[in-house]
């Protein structure tokens, strides 16, 4: 029997109440807040408000067609009903604009950070950026951390002009850290942002500590975990490392996605209306942080998981980033990396920018394009540069279960 819990009567009296009079969100992030790096350009119109164009960049991106190819977690199953990034992102916007609708926030702002927050995301899930993590810090002396790579995305790769609010909620969100209180840290400006994001590079401790400067970036960030916990086990049962449900505990807070977003968002909902911060009950907390190490059990550690990307994925990123990053270093323009990635990045960015990406240091070259790759790009590369290599993916069929 599944388990739906509601608003409380008076709470949505009080609501209601409040829509007829008009009344505003507290802490709404307003759209005269969207200050770019070039105010001369994007200005906002009718037809275009400011967050508007933000979505818009985000949406016309080549990342963003990539999302189609980089799964959540697993990676060598053909099936279609398994997660990728693009469902992922428009499942987190619909949960946060849900809720952002009700706490009376900017529904655009919600938007642009939620379907960006992903677009630096490596292939093979945070398999893969652990795995390039690894390789970040011991070749090149760098943090790797997905949520700074799809800010860098937008700011500095594409150089899209994007608003401040809109980057800092795409840096800030990171969904592996849960809390059950989150009140926005505002920043007066991109001097504040830019030393932010370089604290980040350089200072784990300064990455795990990130909080937005919106209430709509800190709901945002609520919102990933959200719309992951339970699609995980969903996608887990699919891809057969689950049989059922019944090893999760259930509670208030419920097993089955549908009762886990309609619980956690009521919870939200409750205890962050009108207040300017974004909350969940203390039971519910609790039950959300068991849920999540009980999907870091049975589901994200899972032997038949780990095993397969450290035995494949892991060594085949290590040759792929020794190669490239020799491209990178001989320059030459008839090399892979050249012409897959540094001629793209130039094209694209030309409106925005003279800037050569050419001149980027090698190592940033390389982690830039690794972090690019959807999952088949990436083994198909791998294949063509080293097509003699005993390191293969052997996927699950379709049809593997059929007898």
């Amino acid at each position: 029997m599944l388990n739906y819990l509601s608003l409380s009567p008076a709470l949505q009296e009080r609501i209601i109440a409040d829509r007829r009079q008009g009344v505003q969100g507290a802490g709404r992030c307003p759209d005269g807040a969207a200050l770019r790096r070039d105010s001369g350009r994007d200005r906002p119109n009718l037809w275009r408000p400011a967050f508007v164009r933000d979505i818009e960049k985000i949406l016309h991106l080549p990342a963003y067609n990539r999302y189609a190819d980089k799964t959540q977690v697993f990676s060598f199953t053909h099936n279609d009903d398994i997660t990728r990034r693009a469902l992922h992102v428009q499942i987190v916007s619909r949960i946060a604009r849900n809720i952002g609708t009700v706490l009376g926030l900017n529904l655009d702002l919600i938007e642009a950070i939620a379907l960006g927050h992903d677009l630096g995301h490596t292939p093979f899930g945070h398999a893969g950026e652990r795995f390039l993590n690894e390789l970040a810090q011991e070749k090149a002396g760098r943090l790797f951390r997905h949520n700074i790579q799809s800010a860098r995305v937008l700011d500095a790769l594409y150089a899209r002009n994007v608003s401040l609010p809109v980057l800092d909620g795409i840096l800030c969100h990171n969904g592996e850290l849960e809390a059950r209180h989150y009140a926005p840290q505002p920043l007066s400006g991109f001097a504040d942002y830019d030393a932010k994001y370089q604290n980040c590079l350089r200072d784990p401790a300064a990455a795990d500590a990130l909080v937005p400067a919106t209430l709509e970036g800190c709901l945002v960030r609520v919102c990933d975990i959200v719309a992951y916990l339970g699609k995980d086990r969903q996608d887990a049962e699919k891809a057969h490392v689950l049989d059922d449900f019944s090893i999760f505990d259930g509670g208030d807070m419920g097993r089955q996605n549908a009762e886990i977003i309609n619980n956690l968002t009521v919870s939200i909902i409750e205890h962050s209306y009108g207040r300017g911060c974004i909350e969940m009950d203390g039971e519910i907390f609790a039950a959300l942080q068991r849920a999540k190490a009980q999907n870091y059990r049975y589901i994200y550690k899972a032997d038949v998981v780990e095993r397969l990307y450290s035995e494949t994925i892991r060594p085949m990123m290590c040759q792929l980033y020794d190669e490239l990053l020799r491209q990178a270093r001989a320059g030459s323009r008839s090399s892979v990396l050249w012409r897959h990635h540094v001629d793209h990045i130039n094209s694209q960015r030309a409106h925005y920018t003279q800037d050569d990406y050419a001149l980027e240091d090698p190592h940033q070259m390389v982690i830039d394009y690794i972090a690019s790759m959807t999952d088949d790009y990436f083994i198909d590369l791998h294949h063509y540069l080293f097509p003699k290599s005993p390191l293969k993916i052997q996927y699950r069929s379709y049809f593997d279960d059929i007898s």
